[in-house]
């Protein structure tokens, strides 16, 4: 296999010209199929001298002692050294074996032995070339030390990073975990519209598109929210959509313009029901993904930045009484001049154009939010904040609503589901101001027919994966994060 020239442009044309020579011996260099025997964490698992076995996977180290030669073959489960003895070899099979490179699939069928070292190995008694690779391994030009890149290519990044990979396949088994975890508490998996003719269910920009043959404006979904009360309307009274969802806003350490949600809804059910559910399922996720409860998030050097410890139960305390704790007992007394001032001599720097509610809920971010890490339920918010819950029975100026903060950001809202039309109605219009034309009245004609009370909950899937992996960014949790062309 080759030496490394100096430039990736280098390292190109000398695989091209392999690639021209494995033609010119008549052998597709992309072949097809290959029956394997197992993948190589099966074969592992069931090893024994003398076996014969056949798999399938990319060449990712060789050792060469001359006439013998030592590879490990990986297939994503695991790697296997394979032995090949070029005395051994077919003439044909020995000229093949000389153009490939690290990184190239190919296909083995051989025998089960150990080493003296005593490593599972396979004496190959023959190969089968699958598929030739033009570009080296990650490590043999710029090992991916460029986050940037890591984005970009992330199909690099998984080759090259052990850690990412393991990042990912946590994500994967979160997302298996909360489907068996509803579904066995019977609520049922459904699927709501992409498109939506009016975006709504959350306060966020959309994007737009248009369908030509019905000559209509028709918007990615922001939230399934509104479709999923239809089907409480429905009959449907336990019912949950794991999806993604679209807003056309920044990108920051913590947003990307698609991102994964899971809603779920339970009839005849309230928002301290549903922050019961929840705190049980990220418990549950943190103990079979992680195997503890206290979850270690460490830099890039592998040195401890924090833990945050999910042991039950998590507190739950009031919107305004964690405000005053933050900002003084006396905010909710001061002028709106005054809460402004107090928010300059809190250093938190406020927008002109914020409303009154809209200030102490900026303070409440920085202040409360930002610098929380264990798990805090938020409850009974200001009704501006949240015009889909059910107003508070004691206090008309909050809602039966609860928002999980975990890591510093909110993990997960849930709400006492609003079921009364005429106030839904009121809400709606109050929160569209002059563009009325954004109301979907539809979903009020549903609420019409008689919506159950229910609870609902929010959780997003990529910021609970950062909380549970320690990872930093969303970017490290999306396979392929959006950003700025190059």
């Amino acid at each position: 296999m080759e030496q490394q020239p100096e430039s990736q442009n280098e390292l190109f044309a000398t695989r091209r010209a392999k690639l021209d020579a494995i033609r010119a011996l008549g052998v597709d260099p992309f072949g097809g199929r290959f029956d394997t025997s197992g993948t190589v964490a099966e074969i592992r698992a069931r090893f024994a001298v003398g076996n014969s076995e056949r798999v399938a996977g990319r060449l990712t180290a060789h050792r060469d002692m001359g006439r013998s030669h030592f590879l490990d073959l990986n297939d994503g489960t695991e790697r296997i050294q394979l032995y090949v003895s070029a005395k051994e070899l077919a003439p044909e099979q020995l000229e093949l074996f000389k153009l490939l490179d690290l990184a190239d699939f190919i296909g083995v069928e051989g025998e089960c032995f150990t080493t003296k070292t005593g490593e599972p190995s396979l004496r190959v008694k023959s190969f089968t070339l699958l598929s030739k690779a033009l570009r080296p391994m990650p490590s043999s030009w710029y090992g991916l030390s460029d986050v940037e890149q890591r984005y970009r290519q992330r199909y690099v990044d998984l080759l090259a990073n052990p850690g990412s990979r393991e990042v990912f396949l946590q994500r994967i088994r979160v997302v298996r975990e909360i489907r068996e975890f509803l579904q066995a508490r019977g609520f049922l998996e459904v699927e709501t519209p992409m498109m939506q003719a009016v975006a709504g269910g959350a306060a966020a920009q959309p994007f737009k598109t248009h369908h030509n043959a019905l000559n209509l404006d028709l918007y990615l979904r922001i939230a399934p929210e509104l479709y999923l009360k239809r089907l409480l309307v429905g009959g449907f009274t336990k019912i949950f959509e794991l999806n993604r969802n679209f807003r056309n806003e920044g990108i920051s350490r913590r947003h990307n313009p698609e991102f994964t949600m899971l809603e779920a809804y339970w009839a005849f059910a309230d928002f301290e029901l549903m922050a019961n559910l929840v705190e049980e399922l990220i418990c549950h996720l943190a103990e079979t993904i992680r195997g503890s409860l206290v979850i270690e998030h460490k830099d890039a050097a592998g040195k401890a930045i924090r833990s945050i410890d999910l042991t039950r139960p998590w507190r739950r305390a009031p919107y305004r009484e964690l405000v005053r704790e933050a900002a003084g007992q006396d905010w909710f007394e001061l002028t709106a001049e005054g809460r402004r001032a107090r928010a300059g001599e809190l250093g938190v720097e406020v927008a002109q154009a914020f409303a009154d509610f809209e200030l102490t809920q900026h303070v409440f971010e920085k202040l409360v939010e930002e610098k929380t890490f264990d798990p805090l339920f938020v409850t009974h918010c200001p009704k501006e904040l949240v015009p889909l819950a059910r107003q508070n029975a004691q206090d008309p100026e909050t809602v039966d609503v609860y928002e999980l903060i975990i890591n510093g950001q909110e993990i997960s809202p849930g709400y006492s589901e609003l079921n009364d039309p005429v106030v839904q109605r009121e809400r709606l219009e109050h929160q569209a101001g002059e563009e009325k034309q954004n109301i979907d009245e539809d979903f009020i004609t549903a609420l019409e027919h008689g919506m159950p009370p229910a609870g609902g909950i929010g959780i997003g899937i990529d910021r609970l994966v950062m909380m549970l992996t320690g990872a930093e960014s969303i970017r490290d949790v999306i396979f392929f994060p959006h950003l700025k062309p190059k």
